[in-house]
């Protein structure tokens, strides 16, 4: 087995965990989210907790993916045509993964000051 085969097969395996957070999270989130409707007293914000706990499993899955693409880049395939790939591949992700914050947010990135009291002025 050469050096590029051995990395090939490491970012395979960063590849499939990336995939297995975003399943085996979305299936976690979605029994929490069926075991909050079914108490009535969690019932009122599960909807809001399930959208929250996607959003936050799918951008570290696409983390986990980009790590994997950055090592095939440098260490496997270095070439112009890949880099070039590779920063598509990251400026798509980048989006995807603002857009995402955002949702789970329910606010831009730099208007969240706007959510939090400013100190000293919480209630005794």
């Amino acid at each position: 087995m050469t050096y590029n085969e051995y990395i090939s097969d490491i970012v395979k395996v960063v590849e499939g965990v990336g995939a297995a957070v975003m399943v085996v999270g979305g299936l976690v989130a979605l029994l929490a989210y069926v075991i909050a409707v079914a108490r009535p007293s969690t019932r009122v914000d599960a909807y809001q907790r399930l959208r929250r706990s996607l959003g936050e499993i799918i951008l570290l899955g696409l983390e986990v993916l980009i790590v994997g693409d950055i090592v095939r880049t440098i260490i496997v395939d270095p070439t112009l045509e890949s880099v070039a790939v590779l920063g598509l591949i990251v400026v798509i992700r980048i989006v995807l993964s603002f857009s995402l914050e955002v949702e789970v947010e329910g606010t831009w990135p730099w208007s969240r000051w706007r959510l939090t009291p400013p100190a000293g002025n919480e209630d005794p």
